[in-house]
């Protein structure tokens, strides 16, 4: 592809140098290969400019830069390369992207899901309907990606532009003709997204998180916002939100004022209503009232913040044509969601589930759902738990009222700390926790923390591992270690139980 056809749409400030036959685009200089076209972005931790060199090295014969400087050099000492600079780095990569892999978001219906919690489980209860009402999907998530029914390593919740729209294009080329996305508010601050015409938008809702980044709840209410008032490209067709969140009802407006046309979705109100919920620890049911009549709802998800993911993904699924017999078809196809409630069962007198829980919202919610269920069994919540390092430090002690506040028993452990030293962040933690009543331990090693939790648990209990969810891997100071909490759990809970044998 010619570098005219590449930087078509693109806003460039300046150009220089020779024609090229563009074979690849990359953004990270390590994938250059000859012929590739190198786009260097100024980000938050490193500077493409500082890489383009290397990239020219490997046999890069274009470059586009956000850098005046890289410019003018590129101009003076490397005439032979294609140059061109242009405002915005991030929204350049995207425009190059979907022109080189000859705009696969074109020929998909896109439906990207945001919010702080939620996000992972209603894109998978969404893609689990389209594909049972026998639709091919692309499904890009914190979990895993799906391609038309194959399933990759997820990387990064929203990869880069550039990436994105090559696991859109493999997706089309397969059959793919919807795709679900799990949209950060990292994507849309930086441009991740740009340019994708999404034609269903979901809000779960918002709460306090990712602050290291967006500094304010208001920067981060503004990022969700652009999947919502057409900055992308153009508004969705159809705006899902959840009415019982203030931040929902804003952006209800927000939809409405450019042209969206309105779900709105809530346990008590909205046009996707949820009504007669029987809930337990294996699953739950409901009648969900839709403008379409009604229907039951039988899963094997349970607890109150599910409800809002089913409604959330029954709503969009309606706005991409499926039926009501249909949602209730492709909810009941979903076993489980990897992380989310999951519950790890090795035979034991006491349930065991992991979750990603990692806000105090989303603890909060956790161990709301646990108490309901002890009523019954008459046993205790505990909670492990800890705060990842390198991130928003004034969350902690949040995190450590809420899980106090809904626990018989807190262990506070390690969660990824990353390059802080592990003890100073459960000491950061624990003012929050000793303003409730809650007993509660600590453990630094994750792993024994876990074992002596099993290890004490009595018949009825409840015992909540929570923070990691699907990770596979543990981040220390020291590099990464392999880590998977449902893996651990079960291993432990097995070991204990042939003791008991013994």
């Amino acid at each position: 592809m010619q570098i005219e056809e590449i930087l078509q749409g693109v806003e460039c400030l300046r150009r220089s140098g020779a024609s090229a036959n563009i074979t690849g685009v990359e953004y990270d200089s390590r994938r250059v290969a000859p012929g590739s076209l190198f786009v260097a972005i100024q980000g938050e931790t490193t500077d493409g400019n500082l890489y383009v060199k290397n990239a020219i090295d490997k046999g890069a014969v274009a470059v586009v830069t956000d850098s005046s400087a890289t410019f003018n050099d590129l101009a003076l000492n490397h005439p032979h390369i294609a140059i061109a600079e242009v405002a915005r780095g991030r929204n350049a990569l995207a425009s190059i992207a979907a022109n080189f892999f000859s705009h696969p978001e074109k020929q998909l219906a896109l439906c990207g899901v945001t919010g702080t919690n939620g996000k992972t489980t209603t894109a998978f209860l969404l893609d689990a309907m389209l594909n049972h009402a026998g639709r091919k999907t692309v499904l890009v998530g914190t979990i895993e990606y799906h391609v038309a029914g194959t399933v990759r390593n997820s990387p990064h919740t929203t990869p880069e532009s550039r990436d994105l729209l090559e696991l859109l294009r493999d997706g089309a080329d397969a059959g793919a003709t919807e795709a679900v996305m799990e949209v950060s508010s990292h994507a849309l601050a930086q441009g991740r997204v740009h340019g994708l015409p999404f034609d269903v938008a979901i809000f779960t809702n918002l709460t306090r998180d990712h602050l290291d980044f967006h500094g304010t709840m208001e920067n981060y209410f503004a990022a969700k916002r652009k999947l919502f008032d057409g900055s992308l490209v153009t508004p969705p067709r159809v705006a899902v939100v959840n009415i019982e969140d203030p931040f929902g009802a804003q952006l209800a407006s927000v939809a409405r004022e450019v042209g969206s046309e309105i779900f709105s979705y809530g346990i008590g109100v909205g046009d996707f209503r949820a009504g007669r919920i029987q809930m337990a620890a294996g699953g739950m049911r409901f009648m969900l009232e839709s403008p379409a009549g009604s229907v039951q709802i039988e899963t094997r998800l349970t607890g109150r913040v599910n409800v809002y993911n089913l409604l959330a993904a029954s709503a969009a699924a309606f706005a991409r044509g499926l039926s009501l017999e249909e949602i209730h078809a492709g909810v009941a196809s979903l076993q489980c969601v990897p992380g989310r409630f999951q519950t790890v069962g090795m035979g034991q007198p006491f349930t065991v589930v992991v979750d990603y829980a990692h806000t105090d919202d989303a603890l909060r919610n956790l161990t709301s759902l646990a108490r309901e269920f002890v009523t019954v069994t008459g046993g205790k919540v505990i909670t492990v738990f800890g705060c990842g390092g390198d991130r928003d430090k004034t969350k902690r002690p949040l995190m450590g009222r809420a899980a106090g506040e809904g626990s018989d028993i807190v262990v506070l452990t390690s969660d990824n700390p990353r390059s802080e030293d592990p003890q100073a962040i459960l000491c950061d933690v624990l003012p929050g926790l000793e303003m409730t009543d809650a007993q509660f331990v600590t453990e630094v090693d994750r792993y024994r923390a876990i074992r002596m939790t099993l290890k004490a648990a009595k018949p009825g209990d409840i015992i909540l591992i929570a923070g990691k969810g699907h990770e596979k891997t543990q981040t220390l100071k020291n590099g990464t270690i392999p880590f998977d909490d449902a893996e651990v759990a079960a291993t432990i809970l097995n070991e204990l139980q042939a003791r008991v044998k013994a």
